[in-house]
């Protein structure tokens, strides 16, 4: 208990001196279940905000999401919130997170002055907050449909509509995520040294560079790719299977069971340019100096290190349970970049985006792999009012890329202003 007290207050310490740094007074608020829970940033002067956001991811800490403060000092409330599956993956059951964001759109919907509400899917917010946003719109047959693996209860009923969207490098799902990470050269479930070496990333013959960007031929990559498909498509239905001897009573447990996945750490974005390289068509990128231009445009991204983390048990493997891995981490492919079956998760951006009408802005990180599918995010959303800008050298986490500026030679130190100065115009245009 002593252990647990101590680790709790020097969590409490970080989050107050991270908050300290961001804004001058936040103000914690509990929500129920009791792992759900936010922090509401409020400007520190001028008028009364119209407009809130609301923050969410499926298991990750946005208490203190970098945006918080950054739109509190434009004017705007933010609600930060960590939901019921708060850092812990194997507990997640994805349809279940829609109502920890019901609660914040309520709570926000109640502070005085607000009339309006944008949802911010920020990385893996993405696919939560635009599930959310599509069965406010479509109701829970969207959710409920029997071709998903998993489906949502119907509890979601009703849940009250935000007014606008804001995507903030979302991708296209951990669904995806997952099946882009797999190593297709596992060919045994349980021994996952068992590998087919035509398929090793990892493997210089096939193209790889330890020491800079990996240029991999197109025959590899399809190959590839029908490889990640047919891995994720095989781990489906070894877990589908346990799914139904759980409910047969067959199963070691009555409620779940256990779920690892071996070797997901060989998403070829992470360290070779030939895939998903930039846009596709010509698109407005927000330079450094805060102009803005419009071009077919490159990411600055610079390789990981995922050769070291493939093999390991902390980096490289998911312990999950069957609930966790159904329903926020699979979704049927053939391949895993042309060929996606969107809809057969409720993990998913690109199917929500379909059923979603509201005013909607995404925007991409120009020193990270998600430009392509963002661009992607925008031409598939039914929203008639849409935009999408790319952010000139900004990584992932929304911040200066400075390995990227040592390689180009350009500075992006303006990366995080020129983004929020951006959401802040488009949002007061439409809604001061």
């Amino acid at each position: 208990m002593k252990r647990l007290a101590i680790a709790a207050m020097g969590l409490t310490t970080a989050l107050i001196s991270n908050f300290a740094q961001a804004q001058s007074n936040p103000a914690y608020i509990q929500f129920q279940p009791s792992a759900t829970k936010g922090a509401l940033y409020k400007p520190d002067n001028g008028p009364a905000p119209k407009v809130a956001f609301l923050t969410i991811h499926r298991t990750s800490n946005f208490m203190n999401m970098i945006g918080n403060a950054e739109l509190a000092k434009r004017g705007f409330m933010v609600l930060g919130m960590n939901p019921r599956s708060d850092n812990n993956e194997a507990i997640v059951n994805f349809e279940e997170i829609a109502l920890d964001i019901k609660q914040g759109v309520e709570f926000l919907r109640k502070q005085n002055g607000i009339e309006k509400i944008v949802l911010i899917g920020f990385s893996g917010g993405g696919p939560s907050t635009t599930f959310y946003q599509a069965v406010a719109e479509k109701g829970v047959a969207f959710c409920q449909d029997p071709a998903k693996l998993t489906r949502c209860p119907d509890s979601l009923a009703g849940l009250p509509k935000a007014d606008a969207m804001l995507l903030l490098d979302a991708h296209p799902g951990n669904t995806v995520n997952g099946l882009r990470s797999l190593d297709p050269s596992v060919v045994d479930e349980d021994d996952p040294t068992k590998t087919d070496d035509s398929l090793n990333p990892f493997d210089v013959k096939n193209g790889y560079n330890p020491s800079g960007q990996s240029v991999y031929t197109q025959e590899f990559m399809d190959r590839y790719f029908k490889a990640q498909a047919a891995r994720m498509n095989r781990l489906i239905d070894k877990a589908l299977a346990l799914r139904a001897d759980i409910k047969a009573g067959k199963g070691k447990f009555t409620d779940d069971a256990p779920f690892i996945v071996y070797r997901n750490r060989a998403r070829l974005s992470d360290f070779s340019m030939s895939i998903h390289p930039g846009t596709v068509e010509p698109r407005k990128l927000i330079k450094n100096d805060g102009t803005i231009s419009t071009e077919v445009i490159r990411s600055v991204r610079v390789p990981t290190e995922s050769a070291r983390l493939n093999r390991t048990l902390s980096n490289g493997t998911m312990f999950l349970t069957v609930t966790s891995f159904l329903s926020a981490n699979a979704l049927r492919a053939k391949d895993s970049i042309t060929d996606i079956d969107w809809c057969s998760a409720n993990n998913s951006t690109p199917c929500a985006l379909k059923q979603i009408s509201v005013p909607i802005l995404v925007t991409a990180m120009g020193g990270h792999y998600f430009i392509r599918d963002n661009e992607i995010h925008y031409e598939i959303a039914a929203s008639k009012d849409k935009d999408y800008v790319v952010i000139e050298g900004a990584v992932h986490g929304q911040t200066p890329c400075e390995p990227c500026s040592k390689i180009t030679g350009v500075s992006y130190s303006n990366a995080t202003k020129n983004l929020y100065d951006y959401v802040a115009k488009w949002t007061n245009e439409r809604f001061k």
